[in-house]
């Protein structure tokens, strides 16, 4: 038996205890056979390691293409060629590498936020291509298995300055939620690397260490010239509504709201992260899971608004069907956002009323 980090657990795994919620609800129970929606259930609540039985020396590693598929395919060949996806990548790439800096240097050196100086250079990436639904599908080709910190909390900034874009926020408060964004996950580098990357299984003080990465990015900030919002939410990003959070397990009327967008936005490029033995999960999957397990764990003025306006980016995208059929969607059900309808040639399908039938994977 062994503990193992969320991050690289691979279908197959057999869990070796109960795994439990930070509200003790229990996710999934001991013994079960890992497959890729279950190990998604533990991203989505934020569950970082869980011990597993030891596998055969002989578990075969799926081989999976760009798209996640087993087969290689094309995957949004049209994004990835693109001239605007191109300038977008760099941009990108330059903009993460200025933030890795300053992030150590805050974290390493003790040295002062140049909140300014940050958020410029964060929102300059807007200036790419100012169709935020064409960011979506950008950011969904941008994937690449090991996100850093660094990428992960520009990603998270980034999808929190959409979010509080489509809930027709002040441009303070966009600024504000994509500053705190960007440093909700400070903490985690106050983490020594030989714990938070270790293989094998961690001691009860080294998962302590690692749980409480939101009480350390509190600390490194709390004595900054920032915001209360962005301390509030290094500390507060993985508190739910239904008080099934962490470390502090309080409730929706306690939670800073600017927490609350980032909360969302941190699980889903969690969730639509690649992993070892699979590419970028389909955002449609995500939002099954949030419709089925996290509506109330959320702001719900903000879970709906961020749900509804994701699916809206996938309009008219084509997209693969579990049972290997292949088409275009046409229509949204605003009743079921994870179950649109799908045009595939003459036919339509309306994914609400064929419950066996989901999109894999937008193509």
């Amino acid at each position: 038996m062994k503990r193992v980090n969320v991050s690289n657990l691979v279908p197959g795994m057999i869990t070796a205890e109960d795994v439990y919620t930070y509200g003790n609800q229990l996710i999934i129970p001991k013994h079960t056979i890992l497959n890729d929606k279950a190990i998604t259930r533990l991203e989505f609540y934020s569950i970082m390691s869980i011990r597993v039985e030891d596998a055969p020396a002989d578990l075969p590693t799926p081989a999976v293409s760009a798209s996640g598929s087993s087969q290689e395919i094309p995957y949004s060949q049209w994004v990835q060629s693109s001239p605007e996806f191109k300038k977008f990548k760099q941009d990108y790439n330059e903009s993460v590498n200025e933030f890795k800096n300053s992030l150590n240097d805050i974290v390493e050196k003790g040295s002062e936020i140049n909140v300014d100086e940050v958020l410029h250079s964060t929102m300059d990436l807007f200036q790419t291509d100012g169709n935020t639904f064409s960011f979506f599908n950008m950011m969904q080709n941008m994937r690449e298995y090991d996100d850093m910190t660094y990428a992960h909390s520009m990603n998270v900034a980034l999808i929190s300055n959409v979010l509080a874009s489509w809930l027709h926020m002040p441009q303070e408060d966009i600024e504000m939620a994509t500053l705190c964004g960007l440093f909700h996950d400070i903490g985690k580098l106050a983490i020594p690397d030989n714990i938070i990357k270790k293989p094998d299984k961690l001691t009860d003080q080294e998962y302590a260490i690692v749980k409480k990465h939101t009480i350390e990015g509190y600390n490194i900030l709390k004595n900054k010239k920032i915001h209360d919002h962005i301390k509030n939410t290094a500390l507060m990003h993985h508190e739910r509504c239904d008080k099934g959070g962490y470390p502090l397990g309080i409730g929706a009327d306690q939670i800073d709201k600017f927490a609350k967008i980032v909360s969302i936005a941190d699980v889903y490029d969690a969730m639509t992260a690649a992993r070892v033995y699979r590419g970028p999960l389909c955002p449609f999957s995500v939002i099954e899971i949030f419709e089925k397990e996290g509506l109330q764990k959320y702001e719900t003025e903000y879970i709906l608004c961020f749900l509804e306006n994701v699916v809206l980016t996938y309009m008219n995208n084509r997209v693969r069907l579990s049972n290997g059929m292949e088409g275009d969607i046409v229509y949204i059900n605003r009743q079921i956002l994870s179950k649109p309808m799908v045009k595939c040639g003459d036919q339509f399908i309306d994914l609400s009323a064929e419950k066996d039938i989901s999109i894999i994977e937008i193509i």
